[in-house]
């Protein structure tokens, strides 16, 4: 289960792309590595991971 930490980061960061019209294609939670994936962009070419804490990193693909 997500952290309420990651929610609150994972709505923002969706907000964010949502205003650029960058499309989301991937949202998925991985309950092993308790992280949230978001995959977006016309290519996929944007790629974010949001750690428990509600920490993120940006990894452009």
């Amino acid at each position: 289960m997500p952290t309420t930490a990651q929610a609150i980061k994972s709505v923002i960061l969706c907000q964010y792309l949502s205003n650029g019209y960058k499309p989301i294609n991937v949202f998925r939670y991985d309950s092993k590595s308790e992280t949230i994936y978001i995959q977006a962009g016309e290519n996929d070419g944007i790629a974010l991971i949001i750690f428990r804490n509600g920490s993120w990193r940006f990894e452009n693909q």
